[in-house]
C-alpha cells in the first residue's frame, strides 16, 4: 500500500473513531430511573393516612436519607457547590473544554489540576466501573466518563444534574447526600442552610474528610469568589463544631419508637430498599396521647412518679391507633416498651371474675357480698387481703363492691369461682402469658398476676364486644375479624354496666371523681402492692384507653393510686376521643331484664340474667353470721423449742361472738366475746364457736406439731 494511501485511509479511520467518539454515545439511565433506584439507609412508619410517624436506621453501611428535590435545598449551597466544582455548569455540555485544556496545560508543568465536571462526576457516581482507584482513573475511564457525561446532558436537564449530583455526591464519611449531611453536621434540614454552613459543605467537596481548619479556609474562599463577606473566625467555629463530633442524625419524625421498633426491620440487605410501612396509628391521636402523658407526668413530678404508656384502640376492627411506649426522653428508660413490659395487675382484673361469676349464676349485680375481715391458709402462711384505707364496709351490693374495687368480696368471690376457672377465662379473654394458677393462690383476685398494657387492653375490648375476644393489631384491618367468645354477652355486659355507674363506684371513689364521664364509658382503676404500678382501662362503645403509669425501675411511687395517677390521663384521652361526639350507651342483649330492688333503704334500677331478678324487688341484708376469725381453718402451729412454752399462744378471735362460747375438742373454753390466748399443745384439734343450746355455728381445724417438752408436758 503506497503511504499517501495509508495515512489517507488512516485519517478516515481516525475521522470515523472521533465522529463514533462523540456522536455515538451510551445510553444513559434516566432521571426518573435514578430517583427510583435511590436507596435510603432509613425505614419509614407511616400512619393510617400514610404521614410519616417515624424514621429508623436500617443500613449500618452509610447514612442517606430522603432524596431531596432542588426546590428543598437553599439556594445558597447549590452556589457554593458550582463555585467549588463547575463555575460553567449551565454554559458546557457535559464536558468543559476550557477547564480540560487547562488541566492538561498544568500537567505539562507537572502540576495536578481536576477538570470533571459536575455531569462528570455524577456520571462517575452511577457507573460503578468508573469509580476511581488508588492511583485515580485511567485514562479510558476518563474518556467513558466524558461519553457518559454527555449522554446525561442530552437526556436531563441541568436542575435534575444539579438535583441528583446534591444527592448522590455531596459526602463525609457515611453521610451522603445534603439531607444527611445537613443534618448530621448542623441538625437542620437543606433549606435551612445559610451561606457559612453551605460553604463548608461545598469545601468538603474536595476533601471530604478534611481537617476543620483546612475546610475552614477552602469556604472562606468560596465565599470570597461568590463576593461574600468573609468571617474566617465563625467558618472556623462552625466546622470545628460540625467536623469534631461523630455526627448524630436524630430521626425527623420521632412519635412512635416502640411501634417502630415492632413494624419496621432491624436491618436491610445491600439490594434492598428501607422500607416505608404503613400503620394502623393515627398520627394526631399519637401525638396527643404522648402530650398527654408527658403533662400527667410533670403533676406527679414530685411523687416518684417517672414513667408512663398509653393504648388506644378501635374496637370494631382492633387497630391499635395510639401506641406509646414511654415518654421519650423524659422517661428513666427510654427504650422500655411499657406497653408491653410485664407489671403486676392490680384490680384491673376484677371485672372478669365478676363476669365469670354473673355468666355462671352464682351472683347477680345486686348481690350483698361481705367485705369483713378474712383470713385464708395458703401454702406460704396466712392471706389477709385488705382495702386500701384499711377499713371494712360490712355487706354491699356485688355491683359496688366490684365498681368500688372493694377487695375481700373479690376473695371470696374467687373461692367460689376457682383459681383454675378464672385463670382459664382471663387467657381466653387476652390476658396470656399468666403462670399456672397455683402460683397465684387467692391473690389473683386482686392482680398479684403480671399483665401486659397491650393484653390488659385487648381483653377490656373483649367486654367492650359483649365477650368476643380478638387479636389488636398495628397494621390497618380490612375490617372487623370475627370473635371467639370468651364470655356470654349478658355477663360482658352487667359488668360494663356496672363500671359505667358513678353511683356503684361513689363508695370508693365519690360520685364526682374523674372517672365520671359526661358520656357513656365503663372504666376500672388498679394499683399494685406498695403502688409501684397503677392502671386505668376503659371504654366506650366505639374505643379501648389503657394507661399505665409507675416507674421502668420497679421503685414504688408515693401516695399515687390508679385514681389519681393513670386515671386523669386516661380521662384526658377519652375526653379528646369523644369530643366529636359520643357514642349512645350499648343496647342490652337478649336475656337480661332490669327491676328495681331495694338494698338498705336505697332503691336502684338493675339488670339480671333472666331467672335471677330477686322476688318482690328487695334484697334483703341478713345479719352477718359469727365466725372463727382466728386460726384460719387449715392452719398448722409449729411449736418453737428455743421459746419457753409458757410465753407460747395461740389465739382465739371470733367475728360477731357476742352470746356464744368457744369449745376446743368438745371442752368449754369461756365466753367468744372478746380475743383468747391459748396454750398450744401438740395434736389436732377443732375450735367451734357454739350458741347458748350448744348448737354449732361455726368451726375451724387446726393442728399444732412440736415436742411435749415444749409445752411443758
Amino acid at each position: 500500500m503506497k503511504p499517501k494511501t495509508f495515512l489517507a485511509l488512516s485519517a478516515c479511520a481516525a475521522a470515523a473513531a472521533g465522529a463514533w467518539f462523540f456522536l455515538v454515545l451510551p445510553e444513559a439511565p434516566s432521571f426518573a430511573r435514578v430517583r427510583a433506584d435511590y436507596r435510603r439507609s432509613d425505614a419509614v412508619l407511616l400512619d393510617r393516612r400514610g404521614r410519616p410517624l417515624q424514621e429508623r436506621r436500617v443500613d449500618r453501611r452509610r447514612r442517606a436519607l430522603n432524596w431531596t428535590p432542588l426546590g428543598g435545598i437553599s439556594p445558597a449551597l447549590p452556589a457554593a457547590v458550582l463555585a467549588s466544582e463547575d463555575k460553567r455548569f449551565y454554559a458546557h455540555g457535559g464536558v468543559d473544554a476550557e477547564a480540560v485544556l487547562a488541566a492538561a496545560a498544568g500537567r505539562l508543568r507537572g502540576a495536578r489540576r481536576g477538570a470533571s465536571t459536575i455531569t462528570m462526576q455524577l456520571a462517575g457516581a452511577l457507573d460503578p466501573s468508573l469509580r476511581r482507584g488508588r492511583g485515580g482513573r485511567t485514562i479510558a475511564q476518563k474518556l467513558r466518563q466524558m461519553r457518559l457525561a454527555w449522554a446525561i446532558e442530552r437526556r436531563w436537564n441541568k436542575d435534575q444534574i444539579l438535583e441528583a449530583y446534591l444527592n448522590l455526591c455531596l459526602s463525609r464519611g457515611e453521610l451522603t447526600g445534603a439531607q444527611a449531611l445537613s443534618r448530621g453536621l448542623f441538625g437542620k434540614f437543606p433549606d435551612g442552610l445559610d451561606g457559612d454552613e453551605s460553604a463548608v459543605l461545598a469545601a468538603l467537596l474536595r476533601e471530604p474528610e478534611a481537617a476543620p481548619r483546612r475546610a475552614a479556609a477552602r469556604a472562606a474562599y468560596l465565599e470570597g469568589r461568590l463576593g461574600e463577606r468573609v468571617d474566617g473566625r465563625r467558618l472556623l467555629t462552625l466546622a470545628g463544631r460540625a467536623l469534631t463530633r461523630p455526627p448524630r442524625v436524630p430521626p425527623a419524625d420521632d412519635d412512635a419508637p416502640a411501634a417502630a421498633r415492632l413494624l419496621l426491620p432491624a436491618s436491610v440487605a445491600e439490594t434492598e430498599d428501607a422500607p416505608s410501612v404503613v400503620s394502623s396509628l393515627d398520627g394526631r391521636l399519637q401525638r396527643f396521647a404522648a402530650a398527654v402523658l408527658r403533662a400527667r407526668l410533670g403533676e406527679l413530678s414530685g411523687r416518684n412518679a417517672r414513667d408512663a404508656a398509653a393504648l388506644i384502640v378501635d374496637n370494631r376492627t382492633g387497630e391499635v391507633l395510639a401506641y406509646v411506649g414511654n415518654t421519650g426522653s423524659e422517661s428513666s428508660a427510654r427504650w422500655v416498651d411499657g406497653v408491653r413490659a410485664p407489671r403486676q395487675a392490680g384490680s384491673t382484673l376484677k371485672p372478669f371474675l365478676y363476669a365469670l361469676a354473673f355468666e355462671r349464676r352464682l351472683i347477680t349485680p345486686a348481690s350483698p357480698l361481705d367485705d369483713s375481715p378474712l383470713e385464708i391458709a395458703t401454702s406460704r402462711g396466712l392471706y389477709r387481703p385488705e382495702d386500701y384505707d384499711h377499713s371494712f364496709m360490712g355487706p354491699l351490693p356485688a355491683a359496688t363492691a366490684l365498681a368500688s374495687s372493694v377487695n375481700v368480696p373479690a376473695v371470696r368471690l374467687l373461692e367460689l369461682v376457682g383459681e383454675e376457672a378464672f385463670a382459664a377465662r382471663l387467657s381466653a379473654a387476652g390476658l396470656t402469658g399468666l403462670r399456672d394458677a397455683g402460683d397465684y393462690g387467692p391473690s389473683l383476685a386482686l392482680g398479684t398476676a403480671d399483665v401486659r398494657l397491650w393484653d390488659l387492653v385487648s381483653a377490656y375490648r373483649t367486654l367492650a364486644r359483649g365477650g368476643l375476644a380478638g387479636p389488636l393489631t398495628l397494621t390497618p384491618a380490612r375490617g372487623p375479624v370475627p370473635g371467639r367468645r370468651a364470655f356470654s354477652p349478658q355477663a360482658a355486659f352487667l359488668v360494663a354496666d356496672i363500671l359505667s355507674d358513678r353511683e356503684n363506684r361513689g363508695a370508693t371513689f365519690g360520685l364526682d371523681s374523674v372517672l365520671a364521664t359526661p358520656y357513656w364509658s365503663a372504666v376500672k382503676t388498679g394499683t399494685s402492692k406498695d403502688m409501684r404500678d397503677n392502671w386505668c382501662v376503659g371504654f366506650t362503645p366505639r374505643y379501648t384507653v389503657g394507661v399505665w403509669v409507675g416507674n421502668f425501675s420497679g421503685a414504688p411511687m408515693w401516695d399515687v393510686s390508679g385514681i389519681s395517677g393513670a386515671a386523669p390521663a386516661w380521662r384526658d384521652l377519652m375526653d379528646g376521643l369523644s369530643a366529636g361526639g359520643a357514642d349512645p350507651a350499648p343496647a342490652p342483649p337478649p336475656g337480661l331484664v332490669r327491676r328495681a330492688v331495694l338494698f338498705d333503704g336505697a332503691r336502684r334500677e338493675r339488670w339480671f340474667l333472666r331467672g335471677t331478678e330477686p322476688e318482690g324487688g328487695r334484697v334483703e341484708l341478713a345479719a352477718p353470721r359469727a365466725r372463727v376469725v382466728r386460726p384460719v381453718s387449715g392452719t398448722i402451729v409449729a411449736l418453737d423449742p428455743d421459746i419457753p412454752a409458757s410465753v407460747q399462744r395461740v389465739d382465739f378471735e371470733a367475728d360477731g361472738g357476742a352470746g356464744l362460747r368457744w369449745s376446743l375438742n368438745g371442752r368449754d373454753l369461756g365466753a367468744a366475746d372478746h380475743a383468747l390466748e391459748w396454750t398450744p399443745v401438740p395434736g389436732d384439734y377443732a375450735l367451734t364457736l357454739v350458741d347458748g343450746a350448744g348448737r354449732e355455728v361455726d368451726r375451724a381445724s387446726f393442728q399444732v406439731r412440736g415436742a411435749w417438752a415444749a409445752a411443758g408436758r
